[in-house]
């Protein structure tokens, strides 16, 4: 078999590797690998376990979410089933000597699993609500969240679980939303702050033996790890606006001390070890780094163009992680006295048969600031133009950089150049960068964008600026809704479950009581950034074609923001087509079935080879989607 073409399957033919975890001496990495299957339309998940001193390779079949206990002999893991059309997961001990396993215990939610250091009794984070029949019932707010589905009453719950003895001995109940970790032989907890869901305050707890004291009130940081003597805090001390950077901070119950504060950039996570050594995650300017601080000096691990998504670290500081980059999948990675090799290639053959584009970095002055920016050239013949789509990421606290794409190497081998930025109110900066676009969305991040399709297409003469396409989810799609409405620049616009009205979005989404009075203003009944910022009402200025696509189950950014746009796009006389999606979440692009996905990209490509390539008249659906997710001979 040689080359291989990109299309809507080829993601099915990739590995996926997540949920990476070692074992304290630094012996067994444990993680999940994923593969879709087409035929089923459904995911098949197996927890590997790489014995790095033998070289050996097991496997758990129908597995994820592996943990491994602290003496390194036992892993726990978790398992899906359906009864009665009801999903259950499952959760199992595996002894890594021997590979015999027993299952512990059944639930319809786990969400996480911490082993204790006795080795022994596990603390596992669940959830209940008020199950009836026929209603649901609520009294604080929101009553649903993107992915969770309504709450009706829920809390969370915490059970401290002996693996031995295979029984529950102690349950802690908090307000939904609570995160936990073990600290020594007590639990530490954080619930939001007089139960409320804002995501800004918390309250932190300090459990044991059946009583609660609460240590910390209305902080704006959780706590997210523990060497026994000192814990690691994620978050900020106290945050004014929920979009300033998160940062870490050492505690040890009584005073609190900076740790990343000083270097600025926005963290994604923690770990400490035995020895006080504190590794994190770091979003930087497109990549996202892992560096360690140890007595006060900081070390680089990985800073390079990439994306290092998951890690765990041993006890013997050998580092466990995924990191993947513009051309190359996640791969598992272990880093040990200074040096970093890879250990699994999972992808490395079916990427040797697909043509991966790099992507080229450029940067330009919009406004008042530098913005980066990058883009993928297609193959094109001397003299000729080829189409322009501009991506915009989520958020607006979202980044782009040195990640693999699926959409965008697959656009680009169809013959599109696709460029990307990163404009004011992306993370990977200053907090001051990341807080410019609150109060004033669709402003003047618009119009780093719009500088940045000028600097890319003065770099390059054979892009053509009479065929530029705007597509992104989330806020991506509130700018692509925005972008059509204001500008005459795009001829083409995919919307994927966007924002067209914020005041609705305000009253209706999971998150609208506080993300959008934050970044769109307070005050929502009376305040003129409610109308003024939203796309809808400058729907008449719609002059090219768009495809909106939305999925039934997003509470994030609800179907009505689509439907509401489309309704009064159709009323105006404009072409606009509505696809709606009838399962996922707001992450639905990456969640949905194998199927839906396919889907879903065979809709963007053809989309814009019809109206940039081709410039034809419709969108016969029908044609579009027959014989999605067959095997291609």
């Amino acid at each position: 078999m040689g080359k291989i073409s990109w299309d809507e399957n080829t993601f099915s033919r990739f590995t996926y590797v997540d949920n990476v975890t070692i074992s304290r001496d630094g012996r067994y990495v444990a993680y999940v690998l994923t593969k879709a299957n087409m035929k089923k339309n459904k995911y098949e998940r197996t927890v590997v376990i790489e014995d790095l001193k033998t070289g050996g390779r097991s496997f758990i079949e129908d597995a994820f979410m592996p943990v491994i206990s602290p003496r390194g002999d036992k892993i726990v893991y978790l398992r899906a089933k359906e009864e009665n059309k009801e999903r259950l997961l499952e959760l199992w001990l595996a002894d890594l000597r021997t590979m015999g396993s027993k299952k512990l215990i059944e639930a319809k939610v786990i969400d996480s699993v911490q082993w204790n250091e006795d080795n022994r009794r596990i603390l596992i984070r669940s959830r209940k609500r008020l199950e009836d029949e026929d209603l649901i019932f609520d009294q604080d707010v929101p009553v649903w969240f993107d992915s969770f589905g309504f709450f009706s009453g829920e809390k969370t719950l915490f059970w401290i679980y002996d693996t031995e003895g295979e029984e529950v001995i102690d349950e802690i109940e908090a307000y939904k939303f609570s995160s936990a970790i073990w600290h020594g032989d007590k639990v530490l907890y954080a619930s939001p702050h007089n139960n409320i869901l804002d995501f800004k305050f918390y309250d932190i707890c300090l459990y044991s033996e059946g009583s609660s004291e609460k240590v910390l009130e209305g902080v704006s940081f959780v706590p997210i790890d523990s060497n026994g003597k000192n814990i690691l805090l994620y978050g900020k001390p106290k945050k004014i606006k929920r979009s300033e950077h998160d940062y870490l901070y050492l505690w040890d119950l009584n005073e609190v001390v900076p740790i990343t504060e000083k270097y600025g950039y926005e963290n994604f996570t923690g770990k400490i070890t035995s020895s006080g050594a504190i590794y994190f995650g770091t979003y930087k300017e497109g990549r996202i780094t892992l560096e360690r601080v140890q007595n006060g000096e900081l070390i680089s691990i990985v800073d390079e163009p990439c994306w290092v998504t998951y890690f765990d670290v041993s006890d013997n500081d050998v580092v466990a992680l995924i990191k993947e980059s513009d051309v190359k999948l996640p791969e598992v990675y272990v880093w040990k006295d200074g040096e970093i090799r890879q250990i699994t290639d999972y992808n490395g053959l079916i990427l040797d048969k697909l043509k991966v584009r790099p992507i080229k970095h450029f940067r330009y002055k919009s406004l008042d600031l530098e913005i980066d920016g990058w883009y993928i050239k297609p193959d094109i013949k001397r003299g000729e133009k080829a189409p322009v789509i501009v991506f915009v990421h989520g958020g607006p606290k979202g980044m782009y950089g040195y990640r693999f794409r699926y959409e965008m190497q697959l656009l680009a081998d169809k013959g599109f150049f696709i460029v990307f930025t990163n404009p004011r109110g992306s993370t990977g900066y200053s907090e001051d960068f990341a807080l410019r676009v609150l109060e004033r969305v669709g402003l003047e991040d618009f119009q780093d964008i719009l500088n940045g399709i000028k600097a890319f297409l003065n770099l390059e003469p054979q892009a053509d600026p009479e065929r530029v396409g705007i597509t992104g989810i989330s806020y991506g799609g509130f700018m692509t809704n925005w972008a059509l409405t204001q500008s005459n620049m795009f001829k083409a616009g995919i919307s994927e479950n966007g924002i067209s009205y914020w005041l609705t979005s305000y009253a209706f989404s999971d998150i609208g009581l506080w993300f959008d009075r934050e970044i769109i203003g307070d005050n929502p009944l009376e305040n003129e950034n409610y109308r003024k910022l939203s796309p809808i009402f400058y729907a008449n200025n719609v002059k090219a074609p768009i495809l909106i696509i939305h999925s039934l189950e997003d509470y994030r950014c609800p179907l009505d923001q689509s439907v509401m746009f489309y309704h009064v796009l159709k009323d105006l006389g404009k072409e606009a087509y509505i696809a709606i999606f009838k399962r996922g979440a707001h992450g639905h692009s990456i969640r949905g079935s194998p199927k839906h996905r396919a889907k879903r990209y065979k809709l963007i490509v053809e989309f814009f080879m019809r109206k940039l390539m081709k410039g034809e008249e419709g969108f016969p659906i029908e044609e579009i989607i027959k014989d999605i997710g067959e095997e291609k001979k």
